[in-house]
């Protein structure tokens, strides 16, 4: 009825319909009466014959679905997704917040009665003392006497696991001092045969092969359709939109407006690509061999100006609007325009001429990847975007704007914003680059030693180190893309981008553990040789290097299971980069570590190591022959006599442990809120000419995407197939697949389906109907004779090699007003036939979603298209399944959150073995995997409040977080596990048992993990706030910013108080607990400190 009787819904309207004067319809009006009133005079009267009713027992006389509604089936109810709250609040959110709660109150009573029973005791204590004696007792319980002055419990059982670890790097550290240049030249030669691979090098490009697993069933059934349907249509959209008023948005059309754009639509016609000098009639879709494809609103007017009459032009406007199928509606490629398809912002069909939007989409055939036709397609997109450049320049002197997009402007303003991203990339890493390279100089410069022989400095600067040690990280960063690329795994804008980050991150704090340790060891022994104290440094911080690079690699390795490209992709060079990185750190990074304590010893310069520094003092210098005393760092000062002491106080210790589990409940509680998806307007520069674009087409495009239903493998020439599909018949199947789509249509709001479906499978047969006479063979009308004849019961209609012999006559039927069923125009590419096995091999049913104005909109979209595929399918044991052009790329999101959990949770569950095992103590390892999952919450709370939506960007981020977030805890619960002596005695008299092992911790390795990570990304990531990508801003600054605050703040913070109430038993450590040598070592060290290095005075 849209197309044959103005979409009329009733007999009266239809008839209204017939009698409107109008151009190609009644020359003049005609008024039917339709009432009884009046039938008696006229001669009339009922027809005493009982009318059938459209949903009749009898299948010659009961209608479809589409024009019966009794007929329809009545769909099973949609089960509404279940939401758990408690008021606003989400279940989980609720519960944890009570939990919390619950937790804080037993929490403050429970060290209320503790202050309370203590004070009692002590005035028991102090009574009794009274009645006894004045002189305290050596065992009395003076306030926080004991615990904070307690005698030192040293660990006296070795780990053998440690030990056999310590002996190893001892020997590998010893080896690598002694040949220095042997060991270099290995390393470079070894990382340049992995870089050659880099000869095959190559960049993964496409959105397609980044984020859908080729296994996945949305990448197979694009590569079905593709193969059978041709790839999806290239679509070039413009809007022309009147919103420049300071008043707001006003009436899009006029008389001149349209003037205007007929010569614009003109221009586009006539216009020819630069290099390969193609029109659009070269590229466009052509159905019917007449016409391009091309909706717009001169379609009404025959595409022509002249047919714009200044005085009726309004009304035939409407008319059009209303009934599109009206033959002087028809534009030329013969099929009609939906009004929502072309206007926009006009609300009701009354009120079209008040639109607001004026909407033209020029339809390009597409082509394989590659090809030379996908190539000429590209070059006319590019002379296309120059000439609506113009039109844009054009509207605005009109008082219009113009925005617009062609199939190639995405992927060009993604590349666009790569490159500029790419300035402020290189930016952060030079300016962490330049940092380390400073800060390692920091370990034995101080101000003091500057102020009083100046050319110290030029001996003690580590700044040649430390370019050698951010000259690994990129070793390691192009050893690992040679492997990889080698094996034919390609590397990805999100590696290039994340992958430096990562390996920086813990390769330089690799490089402050190894230098401030061996800083101590020259202070310890600096009689030593110097392979032996590297040796020595090696010894111990080697284990700890081995356990943070053993679980991130094999955290990161768990990735390159996932189907998905980019993370799989991912997670393969980060695997790769971490091992190589700790491999060359611990071989070539120790050898240029005793080149360059050797040129320190004899007083030669850094950076210019030909050149001796005569009046740089040996004495000051760790490692030489008199060594007066040891400097330590403003850091490390700050740390050992402030920062550890006070924050392993109880009342801070209990207060911490307080905020950070209630940052955690706040973390969990905000985990329902994470959105999905990622806009396209995020992914593209903040200035790019895409935004007003997707912001127009979001505002005013009242059409939503197109979606297929697709048969696969199912021969429709049998009749039994031929019911499971139509929906115009009477014997159409109860749950046909056109029954089943008229339906929820009818429920657009759960559904996403907007209309009808374009049936072919009904138009074919309809088209066969000899009373529409179409179907011409031979001269004879076909069907004419046919017994049975032609009904809509299917009785008789064609199956088999007669069904292949109509139907290719019927897909070459033009369509125009003679016969408007014809399948040359809207089926030509419908249906694949194969007349030698007399079957099809694939069809497809055309629909269209409603609007989809928001990410959560095509997800949902998507979900429902495949329930109602999902739902036919197991209804007529056949395989169908939707396909829309963005289905793909939404197809992640059906899994993604079980994919970001299972990913998660392996990492985690790697990091609590792996840790267990290397410190020998289920407890620690306990502790420092629950402040990495509250870290991982702590960030993900985080993208809920800053409005960051979980995607295969984010999760690739995750991972991230996970590897870096061990990384700060690692160096802190060995160290606490493994507690160095000469620092644990100077916790005597502070604190006793975890405690003192947590100071010790603290203090050993705190500036290392502070100046070795904390800085260095905090620096990096505070310069990407400055780009331009909303992607990056969004994506990696924010995500990388909160990674650093919590990481550092729970390593730093929160796991050493956690490890003073919850760590294991440690063990002694061998390089610090090595028997009377050592302990006299310790005391000569100590004895030779500052009177003030443990005063409390200035603290």
């Amino acid at each position: 009825m849209d197309f044959i009787g103005g979409g009329a819904k009733n007999y009266s309207l239809f008839l209204k319909f017939l009698g409107d004067k109008k151009l190609l319809g009644s020359p003049f009006q005609i008024n039917f009466v339709t009432g009884s009133k009046g039938h008696e005079n006229l001669g009339m009267r009922p027809l005493p014959e009982i009318p059938k009713t459209c949903s009749d027992s009898d299948e010659k006389y009961r209608c479809s679905c589409v024009d019966c509604p009794a007929v329809c089936p009545q769909l099973p109810a949609l089960t509404e997704e279940s939401y758990c709250h408690v008021g606003y609040l989400p279940c989980l959110s609720f519960s944890v917040i009570v939990i919390y709660s619950v937790f804080l109150l037993l929490l403050v009573a429970g060290t209320l009665g503790h202050f309370a029973f203590r004070r009692r005791q002590q005035r028991k204590l102090e009574r009794v003392r009274l009645l006894q004696d004045t002189s305290p007792s050596d065992d009395e319980d003076e306030g926080d006497l004991i615990d904070d002055a307690g005698i030192l419990d040293r660990p006296q059982t070795s780990y053998r696991l440690n030990s056999i670890f310590d002996a190893m790097f001892n020997r590998l550290g010893g080896a690598c001092a002694r040949f220095p240049a042997l060991t270099i030249t290995t390393s470079i030669i070894l990382c340049g045969l992995l870089s050659l691979g880099w000869l095959r090098f190559a960049v993964e490009i496409d959105p397609v092969k980044l984020w859908v697993s080729p296994d996945s069933a949305a990448a197979r059934e694009k590569a079905f359709f593709d193969e059978n349907f041709g790839p999806f249509f290239r679509a070039e959209q413009a809007f022309l939109v009147n919103d420049t008023h300071p008043s707001g948005p006003g009436p899009v059309l006029s008389y001149e407006t349209l003037s205007w754009w007929f010569d614009v639509e003109s221009r586009v016609r006539r216009m020819i690509s630069l290099d390969k000098g193609l029109s659009l009639d070269d590229i466009c879709f052509n159905p019917t061999g007449k016409a391009c494809v091309v909706q717009s609103l001169t379609g009404y007017f025959g595409g022509s100006f002249a047919n714009v009459d200044p005085n009726t032009w309004e009304a035939h406007l409407k008319h059009c609007t209303e009934s599109p199928g009206s033959v002087e509606c028809l534009p030329d490629f013969q099929q009609p325009l939906k009004p929502e398809m072309i206007l926009g912002g006009y609300g009701q069909t009354d009120n079209v001429l008040n639109a607001t939007a004026l909407v033209v989409t020029w339809v390009v055939n597409n082509h394989a990847p590659g090809t030379i036709a996908e190539a000429g397609a590209i070059d006319w997109e590019g002379s296309l975007k120059r000439v609506l450049e113009v039109v844009q320049e054009e509207a605005t002197e009109h008082g219009l704007r113009v925005s617009f997009n062609t199939e190639i402007s995405l992927e060009q303003e993604l590349n666009k914003s790569t490159n500029t991203d790419a300035k402020i990339v290189v930016i952060s890493y030079v300016i962490m680059f330049v940092y380390a390279s400073l800060a390692l100089g920091s370990t034995t410069l101080t101000w003091k030693s500057i102020l009083s022989n100046p050319a110290n400095s030029l001996v003690q600067s580590k700044f040649t180190l430390g370019i050698v040690g951010i000259l690994i990280v990129l070793m390691s960063v192009s050893a690992s893309v040679g492997i990889f690329s080698a094996a034919g795994i390609k590397v990805t804008l999100i590696i290039a981008e994340v992958i430096p980050f990562l390996v920086l991150a813990i390769g330089v704090d690799n490089i402050f553990l190894i230098v401030h340790e061996f800083e101590r060891v020259n202070g310890n022994h600096p009689d030593e040789e110097i392979d032996e104290r590297i040796a020595r440094s090696l010894g111990r911080m080697g284990p700890s290097i081995l356990l943070s690079a053993t679980t991130e690699t094999i955290a990161f390795a768990m990735g390159a299971f996932v189907g998905m490209p980019a993370v799989k992709n991912f997670a393969a060079y980060a695997a790769g980069a971490v091992l190589i990185n700790a491999l060359l750190q611990v071989t070539m990074f120790v050898s240029v570590l005793a080149l360059n304590q050797r040129r320190v010893e004899s007083l030669r310069a850094d950076c210019l190591p030909c050149l001796t520094v005569r009046k740089a003092n040996s004495s000051s210098i760790p490692g030489g022959q008199p060594y007066d005393h040891a400097e330590e760092g403003a850091l490390q000062r700050f740390i050992r006599k402030i920062y550890a002491t006070r924050l392993l106080q109880k009342r801070t210790k209990f207060l911490v442990v307080t905020v950070f589990l209630g940052i955690f409940t706040a973390g969990l509680a905000l985990l329902p809120t994470v959105a999905l998806g990622l806009d396209q307007r995020i992914a593209i520069p903040s200035d790019s000419y895409l935004i007003d674009y997707f912001n127009d087409m979001y505002d005013y495009f009242g059409s939503g995407p197109p979606v297929y239903f697709v048969t696969r493998d199912v021969n429709i020439t049998t009749r039994n197939h031929q019911k499971q599909l139509c929906g115009r018949f009477s014997t159409c199947e109860e749950y046909s697949l056109g029954f089943v789509l008229e339906q929820e249509s009818k429920r657009a709001n759960v559904s996403y389906i907007s209309g009808s479906a374009a049936s072919w499978i009904d138009d074919f047969f309809y088209w066969l109907n000899p009373h529409q006479n179409c179907c011409k063979e031979d001269g004879q009308t076909c069907f004419e004779d046919r017994n049975p004849p032609w009904n809509i019961s299917l009785h008789g209609m064609p199956e088999g090699s007669e069904f292949i012999h109509y139907a290719q006559k019927w897909l070459q039927s033009p369509t125009d007003e003679t016969c408007p069923l014809g399948g040359l125009a809207p089926y030509s590419n419908a249906l694949v036939l194969d007349s030698k096995h007399v079957t099809t091999n694939a069809s497809h049913f055309r629909t269209s979603h409603t609007p989809l104005r928001s990410q959560k909109d095509f997800i949902k979209a998507y979900a429902s298209a495949r329930r109602i595929a999902d739902g036919i399918s197991q209804e007529h044991g056949i395989d169908v399944f939707p396909y829309s052009k963005f289905y793909i790329f939404f197809d992640q999101y059906t899994s993604i959150i079980r994919l970001t959990g299972t990913l998660l949770g392996c990492a985690t569950a790697i990091i609590f073995v792996v840790t267990s095992i290397f410190v020998g103590s289920i407890a620690t390892g306990a502790v420092v995997t629950a402040t990495v999952i509250m870290t991982v919450v702590d960030i993900i709370g985080t993208m809920a409040i800053a409005n960051v939506s979980l995607n295969a960007v984010s999760l690739v981020n995750l991972i991230i977080c996970v590897g870096i977030a061990f990384e700060f805890c690692a160096h802190v619960a060995r160290a606490f596990m493994f507690p160095s002596s000469p620092l644990l005695e100077q916790a005597r008299g502070k604190f006793r048992h975890r405690t003192a092992r947590s100071w010790v911790a603290l203090v050993n390795v705190g500036s290392s993990v502070f100046t070795g990570i904390t800085v260095t990304k905090l620096l990096g990531v505070c310069v990407l706030a400055f780009t331009r990508s909303k992607i990056f801003e969004i994506y990696y600054f924010r995500i990388w910013l909160a990674l650093v605050i919590f990481a550092a703040s729970h390593a730093l913070i929160f796991l050493p108080v956690a490890l003073s109430f919850l760590g294991g038993d440690g063990y002694c450590d061998p390089q610090t607990d090595g028997g009377l040598e050592e302990d006299l070592a310790a005391r000569r060290y100590r004895s030779l400190l500052p009177d003030d290095y443990d005063s409390e005075d200035d603290s």
